[in-house]
Order: structure tokens, then C-alpha cells, then sequence
């Protein structure tokens, strides 16, 4: 209704409409937005709560910078969750480098400056920082997956990507989090404990003996609880039930030219795992004939199991005894193989050498664990090396006992940490070349002895990747062998021949401590044919990618990766041909091993 005031009528005032959730809830954020940005950190209100302190502003930044360069290229492909986890690691590292580096910094700063002036230029930091930071991550992560797209057009792998940029960063950011609760709660407890020691000691005394007990407890509980009774124990009695157990389709054979078998002297439930897969699988005689088209011979196999021995040298002395019963030092050729740390012989390398030569061989090995190689790295290398040096010192010394006419040739081999076993069991490449009739080394890792001091003295001008030693007299090396093991051309190829099969981009090969430390040679320009040009060298963050690339290096395809497919076809023909083969029968048997599927 009309008000009357003084003589005049007016309307009344509307009320003002009721304010919308939706409105409300803009406000509020907004504020807390302005709020933000005009303190983009965070201080503890008093000294009682026990998150002291907002992260360290150089430390973050630092922090950030290793998880951008953790997006650079890799060996071989990755998936989103494993960038994750590469850069979530290498962000930790880089803020425990910053939190060094401002600790440092911090009482000069402190000295010269006020503390209002502090703080002004503590809020322009952050606040630049997530403008820049958040802009440059995003930037980054759309780099790196170009990057991932093209390196995997360069191995040959289809060119579709899933890269969750978003979930690597969440992923990232969480792990790097988790790292810095971690250090601050063991920090925080020192300092407890510091408290609780001056009670009763002096406070140098307090301080020196609770960081050496802290010291001791946090290296206990990584390496004793979490570890070895953790991460290995599991390993341990997983792979332990595995060694029971028999792949579908493997089935004991009925030759008495194989371990295993109702006429050898070891049990068919004693070989474990990876020997009944190896015995199982072995060719026939009619399987070798329908490539060769000539009457061929039921090959020999000898595997001695872990349990068939108390130690390595009764391993070996069974492993004599079983080749004498099977009649495999009257072979053309014998093969003394190496095994990886779960007794692992890979069968596109054994049954190359079987066609080349029509049956008239045998393959002794032994298994000396049955963990994965991964975990006999870490645990004990050395015991693959020891085991397999007594398998061919007793091989070695029944053939010194024969004529010279009568012996077979003698030839060894293995892969990855089988490789690296081979190598150890002799005292250096001319120790090689005198024991032996020639050596298939396929991805030895870069700890090997004999490939480290090839490597280091190759020839000069020629790639650590693809190295040339004293000429290729006896010694090549090949990703693609048919053009590899050519180089260099002209050059003679003398007899005893040792093949190493090394992808460029093999991880196995590359990874060593010293990645987190110094540049490798093997991303010296130009780097090999499968690897990105644009791949570089960082402290710390090139260790931990080359680390899960071995992960990843199986999901490639043959030659990248540590994947070597048939390759095993020519490194045989060149080390041990047979007398009237021919090149035109080494590229059949490599079409012919293609067309088959490896049968574990």
C-alpha cells in the first residue's frame, strides 16, 4: 500500500531477493580465492601442532623442476602409472637436493633482510610459482606425450597412446607427498628422541646419539624389515611355489637323450620349474627334419635342478654324469648355457642351434635359484656366476679327458643374467677364446665382466652401442645381425667367434649405478637407431627412468627393448656353422623360427 510522509506519497521499498545457494557458495570461494592469492601459503597458528611448517618454497621448486625432467625420453615406451611413479620418485630426490640447498641459503637471507621484506617476497615467490609452475607442467606433460608417440613410431609399435597428463601429475605429486611425510615424521621423531636423551646427557652428546640411532632404525627398517623380509620374502615364496609347478602344456619326455625323462638320473619333479618347461619342450627328431628335409637326431638336454645337488660343484659333477649317459659328449656340438635367476634358458636361443645342426647337439645347464633375476641381482649376483663356472670347469675338464679328435665343440651361451654368469666363469675374453669353440651373449647386463672391458677398449670411432673391438677379429656385436655382423666389412672374422646380441635400446644393458652421478656413453651422439634423439643426460632423474624402463623392457618387439626374437638364428650361424651352410639357410631358418611360437 502508498506511505504517506510530509504531504507526499511514495511506494515502500521492495525487499531484495532471496540469495541463491549457487550464489552464496560463488561468493564464499571467491573470497577464499582472494584470500589465496594474496597468501598463497600456509603458518601454523602456535607451536603445538605438529605440522610445523608449510613446504620449503626452493625445495618445492626444486622439486618440480625434477618432475619436469622426468617427462623427458626414455629407452623404450611407458605407461602413464610407471611416469607417475618416475616422477613422483625423482620429485622427492629434487626436494630433499632443494630443502639442502635452502638450508644453506636461509641464514644469509635471514641476516639481510626484514622480516616483513621476507615475507613480501615469500608471497610474490609462490605466487609466481603456481602461475608458472602449473602453466610449464601442463606444457610438459603435452611435450611428453609427442615424445612417447614418437618413440614408439621408432620401435615399431602402433602409434595409439593412452597419457593421462592429469594422472601422472596427481600420481606424481602423491608419492613425492607421501616421500616428505616420511622424512618429516622421522625428523620429527629424532627430535623427540633428542628430547628425551638431554634429560640425561649433555646436549652434544643428545644430539650425535639421536640421529646415529634414528640413522641405524631407518636403515634397519628399509633394508632388514621392509625389504628382505618384505619385498623378497614375497618374491621368495612366490616364485618357490612356481618352482613346484609345471607350464600348461609342458609334459615329462620319453627321450633318453633328456634330463627328466624315465631313463635319466634326475627326477622329473627335481628339475623345477623352468627345467621341466626346458626338458619338456625339447625338439623331436621329426620336428628337426621338417626343416632340414634330412633324417635328424633326438637332440640332447641336461638340466640339473636345484634340489638334485647340496652345492654347485655336485650340481655339476650330475650334470657330467647325465651328459655321459645321454651320449652328449659324442655330439657335434655341446653347449654349456647359462641361466637366469629363475633357471630361465630362453628357447628361441636353444633351438636355433638344434636345427643348424640337425639334432647332433646337446645343451647342459643348471639351476642355482629360482627367484627371479631381479631378486638375485639384488640379493646375489655372484652366485649365478659361481654356479656356472663349475658347470663348465667340470664340462671343461671331461673333454680334456677325450682325443682332441673325439671332442665335440665346445660353445656357450646365456642371456641377460645368464650372460653375465657365462662371463664369470672365465678369467677374461682370451681365457674365452682359449676354452671355448665360440659365445651367443645376448643382452648381458652392464655389470659383465668381459663386455665392460670389450666396451671400454672397443676401437676408436665406434659407438658404445655398437662397438668395434681390435677390428672385429673375434668378436661383433649386432641389434640387426644380418647387416651387424658384417661391420666391419672387409674385415676377416676369425675363428673362435663371440656374438654379442645388444639392442641400443636395452635397458638391462645400460643400467648401472653411476646413471645418477655421470652422463653414459650410450647417450653420446648419435645414439643408436631405436633410441630418441632428443633423450638426455640428468643427476638422479636419468637412474630412476633407465630403472623402471627395465620394467617396461619387455613390452616391445624384437629388436628393441630386451626383446632379441630370433636374432639367436645368426649369431648360431656365425659362431658354429655347420660345414656346408650357407646364408640362403640362415635366412630360412629365420623365417622358419618366426612362423613358430616359442613353446614357454
Amino acid at each position: 500500500m502508498l506511505e504517506t510522509e510530509g504531504g507526499s506519497t511514495r511506494a515502500p521499498h521492495p525487499e531484495p531477493p532471496p540469495e541463491r545457494p549457487l550464489t552464496t557458495l560463488a561468493r564464499r570461494t571467491g573470497g577464499h580465492l582472494v584470500r589465496i592469492a594474496r597468501k598463497p601459503y600456509w603458518d601454523r597458528p602456535d607451536a603445538g601442532w605438529l605440522v610445523r611448517r608449510w613446504p620449503d618454497l626452493t625445495a618445492t621448486i626444486t622439486a618440480t623442476v625434477f618432475f619436469w625432467l622426468s617427462l623427458t625420453p626414455s629407452l623404450v615406451p611407458r605407461p602413464w602409472y610407471l611416469q607417475g611413479v618416475v616422477g613422483g620418485i625423482t620429485a622427492g630426490i629434487g626436494y630433499a637436493l632443494g630443502a639442502l640447498i635452502s638450508w644453506g641459503a636461509s641464514a644469509v637471507v635471514r641476516r639481510r633482510t626484514t622480516r616483513a621484506t621476507r615475507d613480501r617476497m615469500r608471497t610474490r615467490a609462490w605466487q609466481t610459482y603456481f602461475v608458472l609452475g602449473a602453466a610449464l607442467t601442463v606444457l610438459l606433460l603435452n611435450q611428453s606425450a609427442d615424445m612417447q608417440r614418437q618413440l614408439r613410431k621408432l620401435q615399431g609399435l602402433p602409434p595409439t597412446l593412452t597419457w593421462h597428463s592429469l594422472m601422472i601429475a596427481l600420481l606424481a605429486v602423491a608419492l613425492c607427498a607421501l616421500i616428505l611425510l616420511i622424512a618429516r615424521a622421522v625428523r620429527l621423531g629424532t627430535r623427540s628422541l633428542i628430547r628425551v636423551l638431554l634429560r640425561f646427557v649433555p646436549k652434544p652428546v643428545a644430539v650425535v646419539a639421536g640421529l646415529m640411532i634414528s640413522a641405524v632404525v631407518v636403515l634397519f627398517g628399509a633394508k632388514d624389515v621392509v625389504f628382505e623380509r618384505g619385498v623378497v620374502d614375497i618374491a621368495a615364496r612366490i616364485a618357490a611355489n612356481t618352482d613346484k609347478s609345471t607350464k600348461d602344456g609342458i609334459v615329462q619326455s620319453g627321450s633318453p637323450h633328456v634330463s627328466g625323462s624315465p631313463d635319466s638320473l634326475i627326477d622329473w619333479e627335481d628339475l623345477g620349474f623352468q627345467g621341466r618347461n626346458f626338458t619338456g619342450s625339447v625338439l623331436t627328431k621329426e620336428q628337426i627334419s621338417s626343416f632340414s628335409g634330412r633324417e635328424a637326431m633326438d637332440p640332447v638336454r641336461v638340466y640339473v635342478g636345484r634340489s638334485s645337488g647340496a652345492d654347485h660343484t655336485e650340481q655339476a659333477e650330475l650334470a657330467v654324469a647325465e651328459l655321459d649317459r645321454t651320449g652328449g659328449f659324442d655330439r657335434e656340438v655341446l653347449a654349456v648355457a647359462g641361466t637366469t635367476g629363475s633357471g630361465w634358458i630362453d628357447a628361441r636361443t636353444a633351438e636355433p642351434l638344434e636345427y643348424l645342426h640337425n639334432g647332433n647337439t646337446a645343451i647342459v645347464a643348471l639351476q642355482y635359484s629360482y627367484l627371479p633375476s631381479w631378486v638375485s641381482f639384488l640379493v646375489d649376483r655372484e652366485e649365478a656366476g659361481r654356479a656356472t663356472a663349475a658347470l663348465v670347469a667340470a664340462v671343461r675338464e671331461r673333454l680334456d679327458s677325450m682325443p682332441p679328435a673325439e671332442r665335440p665343440k665346445l660353445v656357450v651361451f646365456g642371456e641377460s643374467l645368464g650372460a653375465s654368469a657365462v662371463e664369470d666363469s672365465f678369467d677374461g675374453l682370451e681365457d674365452l677364446l682359449e676354452n671355448t669353440d665360440g659365445a651367443l651373449l645376448v643382452g648381458p647386463p652392464n655389470y659383465s665382466p668381459i663386455w665392460r672391458s670389450v666396451t671400454e677398449n672397443r676401437d676408436a670411432g665406434s659407438p658404445v652401442w655398437r662397438p668395434v673391438y681390435d677390428g672385429g677379429r673375434n668378436v661383433r656385436f649386432a641389434q640387426f645381425p644380418q647387416r651387424d655382423l658384417g661391420m666391419p666389412s672387409g674385415q676377416e672374422w676369425e675363428h673362435p667367434r663371440v656374438v654379442y646380441l645388444q639392442n641400443a635400446s636395452d635397458p638391462i644393458v645400460w643400467f648401472s649405478p653411476d646413471l645418477a652421478v655421470s652422463r653414459p656413453e650410450f647417450l653420446e651422439k648419435p645414439t643408436g637407431p631405436d633410441v630418441a634423439g632428443d633423450v638426455g643426460w640428468f643427476p638422479f632423474v636419468t637412474f630412476w627412468q633407465t630403472a623402471i624402463d627395465m620394467a617396461m623392457s619387455y613390452g616391445v618387439e624384437a629388436p628393441h627393448g630386451h626383446r632379441y626374437g630370433t636374432n639367436a638364428v645368426e649369431g648360431w650361424a656365425a659362431v658354429v656353422p655347420p660345414a656346408d651352410w650357407t646364408d640362403s639357410d640362415t635366412l630360412r631358418l629365420k623365417a622358419f623360427s618366426e612362423a613358430h611360437e616359442s613353446p614357454y
